[in-house]
């Protein structure tokens, strides 16, 4: 999967619109013939597209993940500084995302039809739709702007300086996790709607447990089923989010990298973050059987 990955997003680079020489060598060395055919022979842009992927993939395959034309400095190195504090931000939203979302769901099933899941279906819908970036700035005029409670900024230092200034970290992190909430919530309502109805409910109700007893003990953990696997199948979205939250509030991980790198065509840079995302991706659906058959005892992998 990832190495289908590589060959559709190299091949969807090169087909962007615009030279390469031109982003990196400015225009007055781009009308200069020669210069310009040293450049693309240096870097193979004179090949055809797949013998530069093959030139690629050979580095690739040794750990070479290229070298940023722009800010000077190899590609690894780019993202083994930036990818810690992504992790910081994708995963303290992540975290605050499934401690209320999960509650959420559940408080919406066993009061299914009512004014609170209407209010929190209709507030579940709203931040769903909200662009990423819209959101950001609204939590921007309002907590920073306006009360003055949150700096604008994210912290801009490294990984200790996220942990420790967690006034300017506050906003990126909500701004991100907001979005995850409407997405959980949701599925976790309906999770716990399909279950409630089961035989094994109404089984163990027979019994005489309480409400309650079924509701966290067996209902819950079924429940819990499709949020793993959504987990696992929704990194490609948080990281996008990520993305754009990271540019609205100038925070300096990966998702600002990239952002950067494709205002400045930096190739080698935008494929490296590809790559991350694509690997992240793999893995996360493979936690997620893992967790599956973990929740559910009937599933078991040879």
């Amino acid at each position: 999967m990832v190495l289908i990955v590589t060959v559709i997003v190299f091949i969807l680079l090169r087909s962007i619109p615009g030279n390469v020489a031109v982003a990196i060598l400015g225009p007055s060395d781009y009308r200069n013939p020669a210069t310009l055919a040293q450049f693309n022979a240096q870097y193979g842009f004179d090949k055809p597209w797949y013998s530069q992927y093959l030139l690629w993939l050979g580095h690739l395959l040794q750990g070479n993940l290229g070298f940023s034309w722009t800010l000077d400095q190899s590609v690894a190195s780019l993202l083994g500084q930036r990818l810690p504090k992504t992790i910081i931000l994708v995963g303290f939203s992540t975290i605050i995302a499934l401690i209320v979302a999960i509650p959420i769901g559940v408080w919406q099933a066993v009061r299914r039809n009512k004014p609170v899941d209407y209010t929190f279906t209709g507030l579940s819908f709203l931040f769903y739709a909200a662009p990423t970036f819209f959101v950001g700035t609204v939590l921007i005029l309002v907590f920073s702007v306006k009360l003055g409670w949150f700096g604008p900024e994210a912290p801009q230092g490294g990984v200790v300086n996220d942990l420790t200034d967690w006034r300017d970290l506050t906003l990126p992190v909500i701004t991100l996790a907001l979005v995850t909430i409407a997405l959980f919530s949701r599925y976790m309502r309906s999770s716990v709607l399909d279950n409630i109805t089961e035989d094994y409910v109404r089984t163990a109700r027979a019994k005489g447990a309480s409400k309650r007893r079924v509701l966290w003990r067996h209902v819950m953990r079924n429940s819990l089923i499709p949020i793993a696997t959504l987990l696992g199948l929704s990194i490609p979205g948080i990281l996008s989010g990520a993305l754009i939250t990271e540019s609205v509030f100038n925070y300096p991980g990966m998702g600002y990298l990239f952002y950067q790198s494709a205002q400045k065509q930096d190739y080698p840079t935008m494929l490296g973050f590809i790559i991350v995302v694509a690997i992240a991706t793999v893995v996360g659906s493979l936690v997620a059987d893992v967790l599956y058959a973990v929740l559910d005892p009937r599933v078991r992998y040879a």
